[in-house]
């Protein structure tokens, strides 16, 4: 069952799912395909190329799958996905990839808060929050787990690793490893995510793994190669860590702080 109201303009060609809800005057073009059970609603326009999960709702305004602000861009046929059961509040604005990689996408279980943005062919994992106001640039990732404090900018080409908080007003311009706290300006490492981590089931081994780990990262006196060899060494085989070790091996913006 379909509950759209008489004023939105729904394309025909569009591919609805059931029971679904479409305020008024939203628009819906036509190479848009949307799941079950979503909520779109009024005056947000959904544009060619978004690809929408199940459950998912879109509050007023919100700007979905929109074109990349890229001088670059070719008008190329490219997406933007949003997976099952996030919600995108209003003036929300998402921008689909370009032909570098063909999309840009918002994980499982999200939450984007008022007038945040995420640019051309940056992921955003599941389970994160971008708070008011967060801008995220073209080319980033975000990892699973992730909260962005309001009015922070993320650097195009930055990563931001799993399980990370970066507290709001701050700016990211070079990449956070996984499982930490931030802030500051410029943007430091401010200890271990310790309340995050176990309310996600991390054993307290594991958070001593990671606390030593990361004593080793940012010891002055060791550069980040040495302090890789020391971690390596001597708590290499937490799965974790290796996690750690993995997101070491694929920066190349530089770590905050270090």
């Amino acid at each position: 069952m379909e509950n759209i109201h008489p004023t939105a303009i729904v394309s025909k060609k569009a591919d609805i799912g059931n029971n679904i809800s479409v305020g008024p005057y939203a628009i819906i073009e036509e190479n848009v395909e949307i799941g079950d059970d979503c909520i779109i609603g009024p005056h947000a326009v959904i544009y060619n190329g978004a690809r929408i999960g199940n459950r998912v709702k879109i509050h007023q305004s919100a700007s979905i799958a929109h074109t990349p602000q890229d001088l670059k861009f070719g008008n190329e046929e490219t997406l933007f996905i949003i997976d099952d059961d996030t919600v995108i509040h209003e003036f929300v604005t998402l921008h689909r990839g370009t032909k570098e990689t063909g999309f840009s996408r918002v994980g499982k279980n999200c939450l984007l808060m008022a007038y945040s943005h995420v640019a051309h062919d940056t992921t955003v994992g599941d389970n994160c929050i971008l708070a008011n106001g967060v801008q995220i640039a073209g080319h980033v990732t975000i990892e699973d787990w992730v909260i962005i404090g309001g009015m922070t900018p993320v650097h195009q080409f930055c990563i931001v690793g799993q399980h990370c908080m970066i507290g709001g007003g701050f700016r990211v311009t070079q990449d956070v490893p996984p499982f930490i706290l931030t802030a500051g300006e410029p943007l430091e490492f401010n200890g271990l995510n310790i309340i995050g981590l176990r309310r996600r089931g991390f054993s307290n081994e594991d958070i001593l793994s990671l606390k030593k780990a990361y004593s080793y990262l940012y010891d002055n006196s060791l550069n980040v190669t040495q302090a890789k060899n020391k971690i390596i060494t001597e708590m290499g085989n937490n799965s974790y860590v290796k996690t750690l070790l993995e997101f070491l091996g694929k920066s190349k913006r530089g770590l905050i702080g270090k």
